[in-house]
């Protein structure tokens, strides 16, 4: 299959390039210097160059914080920019792989993980943008499109929390972390497997969520980083209310398939994973 990434360079783009190419996939990766997603002349260009079969758009503005204050910027590249490029797979004839978030929910729901048919209401700007993005390509490439909404993703190849907590815990005896919230840990390699997959079967139209396996708080997440780590510094819970941001997040925000979307292995295997593969780094 001949395969087009954009936004090749970011943390998850550098682990769907290492999974299309174990896959002996014809691979065409593209990062955000080499193809600005939203200059549909360059989008147009590209795809003709690579004539894929399907696309794996990796590329997104994913400041959830900034972009309360870069509105623009993240219309653009969030909602602007995935109806450019479903244009260009429409006229391709290629399938398009796109990747979403949890964030186009309000975090609200009670009495189970959220699904594919739950009704959307995105509480910040990177939320609304992405939702207009799902919609814009939803127009553009009706038959021929995946959207993957995905949730706290965290890699090797990147800033994510993890890294994050790591840093700090080499910095101080005790870390304060939200306990409040709640969602899916969601390590990159395996969800670039599954897009791939998506990629490869070119059958799945619509919305599907994909994330791991269990849920977590983010203090959770951040205790069992620690101690994976080997390391013995606190970690103390917190309430949001303690730790305000500029953009809501989800309280709850838990992935759930109802649409025979891929199963990915526990947030605790893929953080097991990151923490050997960091080591070995």
């Amino acid at each position: 299959m001949r395969l087009l990434i954009t936004g090749a360079g970011g943390m998850l783009g550098q682990d769907v390039h290492s999974a299309a190419t174990a896959a002996g996939h014809q691979v065409s990766a593209l990062t955000r210097a080499e193809l600005d997603i939203i200059d549909g002349a360059a989008v147009r260009a590209a795809f003709e160059a690579a004539r894929p079969d399907a696309v794996i758009n990796c590329a997104a503005y994913t400041q959830v914080d900034k972009a309360e204050n870069e509105a623009e910027a993240a219309k653009q590249a969030n909602a602007v920019a995935p109806g450019v490029l479903a244009g260009a797979a429409a006229e391709a004839g290629a399938w398009l792989v796109h990747v979403s978030t949890d964030y186009v929910f309000d975090g609200q729901k009670t009495g189970g993980p959220y699904l594919e048919s739950d009704p959307v209401g995105p509480r910040s700007v990177y939320g609304s943008t992405k939702l207009e993005g799902e919609r814009a390509i939803a127009a553009a490439l009706p038959d021929a499109h995946t959207i993957v909404r995905s949730a706290w993703l965290f890699g090797l190849h990147g800033p994510c929390f993890p890294a994050t907590m790591l840093r700090l815990a080499g910095e101080r005896d005790q870390l304060r972390v939200v306990a409040d919230q709640r969602g899916c840990p969601t390590y990159t390699p395996h969800l670039a497997g599954a897009l791939v997959s998506l990629a490869e079967a070119r059958s799945l139209v619509g919305v599907v969520h994909v994330a791991a396996a269990g849920e977590a708080s983010w203090q959770e997440f951040a205790a069992a980083t620690i101690s994976g780590a080997g390391l013995d510094t606190r970690v103390d819970p917190i309430s949001t209310a303690e730790y305000p941001t500029p953009a809501a997040r989800p309280a709850y925000s838990v992935l759930r398939s109802e649409r025979g979307a891929p199963v990915l292995p526990s947030w605790q295997q893929g953080l097991s994973e990151y923490l050997t593969a960091r080591g070995s780094a």
